[in-house]
Parts: C-alpha cells; sequence; structure tokens
C-alpha cells in the first residue's frame, strides 16, 4: 500500500505535506474512498514545524491562546504552533504566554476527559484545538463540548486536512481540504456505494494510521 501513495504538498508551505491513498477504507464512523497519511507531518519535526507555521498564521494577530489540545497524534506539530504563537519577535496577540499543549484521554466510548492535573490547563484558558484529519467532525464536537465542560473557552478549531468547514458552528482553519483532494468521499457505514458494489475493504483506518485486511 505504501508504494501507491501520493504526496500532497500545500501551497503555502511545500513542506507541509500529507499522503494520499486511493481505495476503501473504515474508520469507527464512516467509510472512505480515500486515505489521508499524516505521518511525515506528524513524526518528522521539520516537517511538523513548517506545517506548525502554516497553521500559526491563522490566529497570530487576532487570537489569544493559553493552551492547545491535541487530537489524532499532533502533539508535535503542536509544540511547534505554541512556539510560533508565542514568539516574541512578530506581532502575535500569545506573545509571551506559556502556552499548554496537552492531549486528553478516551473512554470507550468516545468520550473525551482530562485528568485533574490538567483540567487546570482548560479551566478559565482560551483553548485551541489542534487535529490531523478531519472526516465527519464528530470527534472534533466531543472535544469542543469536553472542554466547554471543564469550563474552557474555545478560541479557534484547526486542523492540517478537514473534509467539513464547519463543527458546531465553528470554522475549522484548515491546511489541506476535500478541494485538494477532489474525489474524497465519506459514507455512512450503511450507505457506502463500494460495499453495495461488493468492494473489499482494504484497511481498517485511524490517527495512528492503517492495517491492512488479508
Amino acid at each position: 500500500m505504501i508504494e501507491k501513495m501520493e504526496d500532497l504538498r500545500s501551497a503555502r508551505n511545500p513542506k507541509a505535506r500529507i499522503k494520499v491513498l486511493r481505495g476503501h477504507f473504515v474508520t469507527s464512523n464512516s467509510h472512505l474512498n480515500t486515505y489521508i497519511d499524516m505521518s511525515t507531518v506528524k513524526c518528522r519535526h521539520n516537517n511538523a514545524r513548517e506545517t506548525a507555521k502554516v497553521l500559526a498564521e491563522e490566529y497570530k494577530t487576532n487570537t489569544h491562546v493559553n493552551t492547545i489540545v491535541c487530537l489524532d497524534e499532533t502533539e508535535v506539530i503542536g509544540t511547534f504552533l505554541a512556539e510560533q504563537l508565542a514568539d516574541s519577535s512578530g506581532m502575535s496577540l500569545s506573545t509571551g504566554n506559556n502556552i499548554s499543549v496537552i492531549t486528553p484521554e478516551y473512554y470507550t466510548q468516545g468520550q473525551i476527559l482530562f485528568r485533574d492535573n490538567k483540567q487546570r490547563m482548560i479551566r478559565d484558558q482560551q483553548v485551541l484545538l489542534l487535529a490531523g484529519s478531519v472526516t465527519t467532525g464528530r470527534t472534533i464536537s466531543k472535544a469542543i463540548e469536553s472542554v466547554l465542560y471543564y469550563g474552557g473557552t474555545i478560541c479557534g478549531v484547526c486542523a492540517v486536512f478537514s473534509a467539513v468547514s464547519k463543527v458546531a458552528g465553528m470554522e475549522i482553519k484548515t491546511i489541506f481540504t476535500s478541494k485538494d483532494v477532489p474525489d474524497y468521499r465519506a459514507y455512512e457505514p450503511g450507505k457506502c456505494p463500494m460495499c453495495q458494489n461488493g468492494e473489499k475493504i482494504e484497511a481498517i483506518v485511524n490517527s495512528f494510521g492503517y492495517s491492512r485486511l488479508e
């Protein structure tokens, strides 16, 4: 499968790049005809830093950020994003902030929680949500609910790739959209045309990657 992946580079910064794989894939919420691989920008520090630079431009001059909540294994990007926003050499509203970069915990039912020792980084704080790939927006909605429950304020939602433009009335700032992958489709499990056509599922995918089905 790896050899079939295609590079997709951002026009704003070619080092912010993802990979695209066509096929029939299953997530916990949907069936996809395209898998978006984030391993390059999540794991390689140069690519993560350049990705963070692109995302930071959306928030530097207009958003005060105290905490970045990282979903989908985006902690490396989140750390560089915090560095960009807190940089004292620019005109960022978050200049000088000691920005917290945290990852939530998940219940088996998909509920999102923050342990007691991290709740102080949410309560009464301006929280920016960072995701890797947003397909339906359900996980983002749960993250928003969780942050609000713990007393935080959502000041923004950003992602490397998003197939939706808004979640819970909030715009998702993203590098790549479905326009960059024009034939990208996500289907409800019971309404998948690939299943209806008898096409075998090739892999189970989530934020960690994909597991091929033999």
